[in-house]
């Protein structure tokens, strides 16, 4: 069975990260470790005291969870290890940076605000773009004035930078 991923895989290479990535990650792992783990841990407990495991649906429901909430630890785990936090503010001078707020303008003056990030912190909902994305390569190291064409699924469109924030 081939499952798709949403995320690129980064579990193997270093990145960076911004420090409000980094704090998530470890947030994260810590209400795994501290709260979901031994809830479902006690819920295997439960379960197996029930009788028979092999047709104990919840038996096996919580195992199954339990095996989740382990790979995720060991993935974050790993990740927090060879991630690099990037804490420095850059200069606020109109130039795209890892970590910048960048506001575009289209054609038709709709504008678009987007975060240049590592791929770990990726957020279509808050327009989060990983900096090794066509996007954000396209971006890193512009300055505000720039026009620069994007590649959408709706064909090319061109844009200038109108903003460039390096603080939220």
């Amino acid at each position: 069975m081939t499952r798709r991923r949403t995320r690129p895989d980064t579990s193997g290479k270093p990145g960076y990260i911004t420090p409000e990535g980094y704090r998530r990650f470890e947030e994260e792992a810590d209400r795994l470790w501290n709260v979901d783990r031994p809830k479902m841990a006690k819920a295997v407990q439960v379960a197996a005291a029930e009788g028979d495991r092999s047709e104990n649906a919840e038996y096996q429901y919580s195992k199954q969870r339990l095996a989740a909430i382990d790979r995720r630890l060991r993935f974050l785990g790993k990740r927090l290890e060879v991630l690099t936090i990037v804490d420095e503010r850059p200069p606020e001078d109109g130039r795209v940076y890892f970590g910048s707020w960048v506001t575009l303008e289209d054609e038709d003056g709709e504008t678009q605000t987007y975060r240049i990030v590592g791929p770990d912190e990726i957020d279509a909902e808050k327009k989060w773009i990983s900096m090794e994305s066509p996007v954000g390569k396209t971006l890193l190291s512009r300055e505000v004035g720039d026009e620069i064409t994007l590649r959408r699924p709706k064909g090319e469109v061109c844009c200038e930078i109108v903003e460039v924030r390096n603080s939220p």
